[in-house]
């Protein structure tokens, strides 16, 4: 069964004065388990589609069915309880909460979804050692690397338990190292936990690591190569 459908996707911009197609008919399908990169030039798409199959933005047309939910069934304060408990992000820019330390940022979604302070913090620890960072717990963002705080990342839009992970650009604020280093851990967690991967990017060791590539062009899938 697959984990994300999206049927006729279009996003029109601006449409009362000078409108800007960002996608134009998007049908696309993920199972669980893959491990797939969306790509194609600047201004192909990319964002708006992870945006729109995040819950983050709304089609003009079109639908998106997660886990058999169509998102715009919902109401806001639906969508943001479905996202929260179906849904894990990793942003380019890290998006850590700068006073609270990395154990604390892992556990704030699950606390957010209301399970009990002891089993977030032992969670978090167990989620940050499986990213490498057991001797990093207690430190604050502005304490650790680029390449570390993306870790910290990861960890916390697995704590959640999402269905699938959707990540735009994570590597395009990391050194070469980094990169490698944070795909190579993705790519673990997805042969291990079977945890499914959606990438934004126009990073090469990316579509590199990725088992599936769409390719997007002017709003519309040109190539869909699976591996």
């Amino acid at each position: 069964m697959p984990v994300i459908e999206t049927h006729g996707l279009t996003k029109v911009y601006n449409p009362d004065k000078v409108p800007v197609h960002a996608l134009n008919g998007v049908d696309l399908t993920i199972e669980k388990g893959e491990f797939t990169a969306i790509v194609g030039p600047s201004g192909s798409g990319k964002t708006t589609l992870l945006n729109i199959i995040g819950g983050l933005d709304t089609p003009t047309e079109g639908k998106t069915i997660i886990q058999q939910t169509e998102l715009s069934s919902l109401s806001d304060r639906e969508l943001v309880n479905f996202r929260l408990h179906h849904i894990g992000f990793v942003f380019q820019a890290y998006n850590l909460i700068p006073v609270l330390t990395a154990v604390e940022n892992v556990s704030f979604v699950m606390q957010m979804q209301g399970r009990p302070s002891k089993e977030c913090r032992k969670k978090s620890i167990s989620l940050l050692k499986e990213v490498g960072l057991a001797d990093k717990i207690d430190k604050r963002p502005t304490e650790l690397s680029g390449g570390q705080q993306q870790r910290v990342a990861v960890a916390r839009a697995l704590a959640s338990k999402p269905d699938f992970v959707l990540a735009d650009e994570p590597t395009a604020n990391l050194d070469s190292v980094s990169s490698a280093d944070l795909l190579d851990l993705m790519l673990k967690l997805n042969e291990k936990e079977e945890m499914t991967f959606v990438f934004s990017t126009h990073d090469q060791r990316v579509i590199d690591r990725a088992r599936r590539v769409v390719t997007l062009v002017d709003g519309k899938i040109d190539k869909d190569e699976v591996r």
